[in-house]
């Protein structure tokens, strides 16, 4: 057995290391341990993904092993997992969590595990009507019907779920990109990325799923089924709400009929699928949910913690009230920019206005987890920019807020994981430009 041989197998064992203390010793309140195991599963990642050893046959069997290591623990940084199995539940027991809030029916609801859900789940999560859109719901209830007396087995549905999204991101990704002319290597980017094996398969987040969907919607528009492409970005919608955002996107290939029946068909379906949780006050349920991301909840946000500072120093409270009502706007203002304004007509350039467009939202958001970046991860996976893999590291110093008593936040850490990425990403527009430049210079002669 060569020597490079030895180091692949000492880096998968590493890696097997890593994701086994992630997933069933380390919990999230043990900051530097949880942060050092992350750092080897990192390492690893980039020693496997650019060793010229290593076949990309090999590289998926890696990436799936890694993921069946965490197929059997219980999400082990986030409580989000025990709401779903809650909402699940609920609508198994015939009512709607877009009606009822945990706290106003968990002495009346009489399902099995009801109060260690309640407490599992959080205050937080227990005060509100669900956020999580009809396909999530659907998910939900599968858990309900095959695992009604046990935590666990919910978990590992879901978990088993996301394992097979995950199978399906990698055949339509690598597919796309054959199609697209683009490096299948590249695929590895995101299926061996440690942030997607533990935030998905690990945590059990369903950005999984919606990815996966988002990616049959696009492979299928860039084939021209259209309405196939449709109906799956419909899908995705109605997992997580994020892809809206990118409808815009879509309109420059298409033009403007075949926009019209496009974004029509689409929101005819999320009507269909929210249909059977219809009541007077649906709609008021869920748009105050979701606007609590906006004017209520912070995380690890960005550039709106410099407005927020502003607005201490200038009018001694916290804006976010203010500065919650104008992100939305100014976010859709950006997207449409990038989306009507730059030519998106070419696959490459509509990845590219997509990825810099979504990147400005979240840089804007007021709350940022970590799973939320996987989306902007397969993005740049079809552009020259892999600043988001340095992302997909430092985003993990967000978790240090969960080793305090308080949960006070770390400024410095959240100053550290957002300027190493950004100053990555001004390294690789000047880098990018200035490759491009003799190119240009010989078209203009």
């Amino acid at each position: 057995m060569s020597d490079k041989r030895y180091h692949v197998l000492f880096f998968v064992a590493l890696s097997l290391l890593a994701y086994w203390f992630l997933g069933y010793l380390v919990p999230r309140e043990n900051f530097f341990l949880l942060f050092g195991f992350y750092s080897i599963a990192f390492i690893s990642f980039y020693y496997l993904y650019n060793a010229s050893s290593i076949s990309e046959k090999e590289l998926f069997g890696y990436g799936v092993f890694f993921r069946g290591i965490l197929l059997f623990c219980l999400p082990f940084w986030s409580q989000d997992v025990y709401r779903f199995i809650w909402d699940g539940r609920v609508v198994y027991s015939g009512l709607s969590p877009y009606e009822f809030k945990p706290d106003a029916i968990i002495h009346s609801v009489h399902f099995f595990q009801s109060h260690e859900l309640y407490e599992k789940m959080g205050s937080l999560s227990a005060s509100h009507f669900s956020n999580y859109p009809p396909v999530n719901q659907f998910i939900f209830l599968i858990a309900a019907l095959f695992a009604s007396k046990s935590i666990f087995l919910s978990v590992f549905i879901f978990k088993s779920i996301l394992f097979f999204a995950d199978i399906g991101i990698y055949h339509y990704g690598k597919k796309m990109m054959v199609e697209l002319g683009f490096s299948t290597k590249n695929i590895f980017l995101y299926f061996l990325n440690p942030l997607i094996i533990v935030e998905l398969v690990g945590n059990a987040h369903f950005e999984g799923v919606m990815l996966f969907l988002l990616v049959l919607g696009v492979y299928c528009f860039f084939t021209n089924k259209l309405m196939w492409s449709a109906l799956f970005i419909a899908l995705s919608i109605s997992t997580k709400l994020l892809p809206l955002l990118l409808l815009p996107f879509f309109y420059q290939k298409l033009g403007f009929k075949k926009s019209v029946v496009f974004y029509v068909f689409i929101l005819l379906i999320n009507y269909l699928l929210f249909l059977p949780f219809v009541s007077e006050s649906l709609v008021q349920n869920y748009s105050q949910t979701i606007a609590l991301w906006f004017i209520n909840f912070e995380f690890n946000a960005s550039f709106y913690y410099v407005f927020r500072a502003i607005g201490y120093w200038f009018v001694g409270y916290n804006v976010i009230g203010v500065i919650g009502k104008i992100i939305p706007v100014f976010s859709v203002l950006i997207l449409l920019y990038y989306a009507l304004f730059r030519n998106n007509v070419l696959p490459q350039m509509f990845f590219k206005n997509a990825l810099f467009g979504l990147l400005i939202y979240f840089l804007v958001s007021t709350t940022i987890h970590p799973w939320y970046i996987v989306n902007l991860l397969f993005l740049s996976m079809f552009t020259k920019y892999k600043f988001i893999l340095v992302w997909t590291l430092t985003v993990i110093l967000s978790y240090f807020t969960y080793s305090q008593d308080s949960f006070q936040e770390n400024m410095v850490l959240i100053f550290l994981e957002y300027t190493a990425f950004l100053g990555f990403l001004v390294y690789e527009i000047y880098r990018i430009k200035k490759a491009e430049r003799p190119f240009k210079q010989a078209e203009s002669i």
